[in-house]
């Protein structure tokens, strides 16, 4: 078995006061077109995790998240063809602007039993469970 490069990427649950997940459409043109995802995104070099999500939202969604209203969660695990995810999922219930599909991408705000009604990655599947747990 080849050695697959490491990617880390950050993905966050931002929740609303009716306890409803975002999940984001990726756009034609991306790799895995048409899956519908929780926003995030690649690390930059030097960056935190954290510093990472809070940059991504703001270039995604054009809202401003403070630190301390990021909490971990849990994280993915998962082995694709040409390199090895991990990818933590960080839940968010306060941010500053209106969530605006800034990259083309189609919004929706879901409950979380009903997120496998939306295909998705297989490494963000298994993350559903334990939205559901918290938010359920």
């Amino acid at each position: 078995m080849a050695d697959l490069k490491l990617t880390l990427v950050v993905a966050c649950a931002l929740v609303d006061a009716d306890k409803r997940v975002l999940i984001a459409q990726r756009p034609e043109g991306k790799t895995l077109a048409g899956l519908w995802e929780f926003p995030g995104g690649k690390l930059e070099p030097g960056e935190r995790p954290e510093q990472s999500l809070i940059r991504e939202l703001h270039e995604e969604l054009g809202i401003t998240v403070a630190e301390p209203c990021l909490a971990p969660l849990t994280f993915a695990s998962y082995g694709y063809e040409t390199f090895h995810l991990l990818m933590p999922l960080y839940i968010c219930r306060r941010w500053e602007g209106q969530v605006t599909p800034r990259e083309g991408q189609t919004l929706a705000w879901v409950r979380a039993n009903k997120l496998r009604d939306y295909p998705m990655p297989p490494a963000d599947i298994p993350l559903i469970p334990h939205l559901i747990d918290l938010l359920l």
